[in-house]
């Protein structure tokens, strides 16, 4: 049933007489309803003089204030009715919000905020012993379920990471290892490594054979070489005989990139490389740059095609760089649409739909940075 708000506000004192004292998320639980407006009606309770609130939790005027954690109400006695879902409350924990996630937090936020929800977030700045202190901060808050990227450097869970809470999860840019607990949530992320195939196709299709992956070392870069190396074996390429070309995380330190720059100029030099894959647009700017820099004089795209992974800034290089754009907006607003989903589901008692793990695949995006076929650059200085 849905209460009137004096109905509900009767029955939650009721319930907080019943007990002495109540946390808001059991409130919120028993009466399925969101916890914001739990806390609308506990201050509402409180101003009047007929409760009192503290920290979390509400008790009955006159009694001692509850230490430690409040009693939980009995599930069962709850009514198994649909859940008001105004204003769900959903958690979402990432790494940062900074490049990468900014985009995927707001496709999030605009799919929750759609239903009149509210999206809370918690970093845990690529620090494990931090996720499982922002999903705890989470639940306790009383969220309806969680969106979760947890902090595995490969970006895949191993035997012991479950990845779950206590409330609904969606794992978002992570998957679990296929056996473990982790494996049985739902995810959803980016096909990082069809991505990489992206780039790789485009770049044999205009004649190239000797491709490098440029990056560092982060969970999409996992998944980048593993998509370059299945997507060189399909064209039956083998890959350049070299030394990894490593970037930092991110953005690169000066040293680093002039470093990755000479190392590259000396491969093109060689004729070892002809084209590189570069993650991030950021990185591959910088690189761009220190190539132009160089006594050496080594061109893109005549010595050197480059096709960046990532397509925030792109194209706003004097060359528009070739670009992977990974769909982070509606990352996040898939998995948001997922969560919310399986939110209705656990307020109503419904039985959970099947499973999903969804990968999106990123588009490419073409620009100036590769230049025309091998083939076709041959003829034209043969006409000249």
């Amino acid at each position: 049933m849905r209460y009137t708000v004096d109905e509900r506000h009767e029955r939650i004192v009721e319930l907080v007489r019943e007990h002495g004292s109540l946390r808001v998320a059991d409130l919120a639980h028993h009466l399925r309803i969101s916890v914001v407006t739990v806390r609308r009606d506990v201050e509402a309770l409180a101003s009047s003089g007929r409760l009192d609130r503290v920290r979390g939790a509400v008790h009955w005027p006159g009694t001692p204030a509850p230490r430690g954690r409040s009693p939980q109400l009995i599930p069962e006695t709850a009514p198994a009715v649909p859940p008001d879902l105004e204003g769900p409350a959903i958690g979402m924990v990432v790494p940062q919000s900074r490049h990468y996630f900014g985009e995927i937090v707001r496709g999030a936020r605009e799919a929750v905020t759609a239903v009149g929800g509210r999206l809370i977030l918690g970093y845990s700045n690529y620090q494990l012993d931090q996720d499982a202190v922002q999903v705890q901060r989470m639940v306790e808050a009383g969220v309806h379920g969680l969106l979760l990227t947890p902090s595995w450097a490969s970006g895949t869970g191993g035997a012991g990471s479950d990845g779950g809470a206590a409330v609904p999860t969606v794992l978002v840019e992570r998957r679990g290892a296929i056996g473990t607990r982790a494996a049985d949530l739902d995810r959803v992320g980016t096909d990082h490594a069809g991505g990489a195939g992206l780039a790789v196709r485009h770049l044999v299709e205009l004649g190239h054979r000797k491709i490098v992956l440029i990056a560092g070392d982060s969970p999409t870069a996992v998944q980048l070489r593993a998509g370059c190396e299945a997507a060189l074996r399909a064209f039956g390429v083998a890959a350049p005989k070299v030394e990894p070309l490593v970037l930092g995380v991110g953005d690169a330190a000066p040293a680093a990139m002039e470093a990755t720059a000479e190392r590259l100029s000396v491969l093109v030099a060689r004729g070892e490389v002809t084209a590189a894959i570069v993650l991030s647009d950021i990185d591959a700017l910088l690189l761009l740059q220190s190539l132009r820099g160089r006594a050496d004089g080594i061109r893109v795209p005549e010595d050197l095609a480059l096709v960046a992974y990532d397509d925030d800034v792109a194209a706003l290089s004097d060359l528009p760089l070739t670009a992977v754009a990974p769909p982070k907006f509606e990352v996040g607003e898939a998995a948001a649409a997922l969560l919310l989903q399986r939110v209705r589901e656990h307020l109503t008692g419904a039985a959970p739909g099947v499973r999903r793990h969804l990968d999106l695949l990123p588009e490419l995006r073409v620009r100036a940075s590769c230049g025309e076929s091998l083939g076709k650059q041959s003829n034209d200085r043969l006409v000249r």
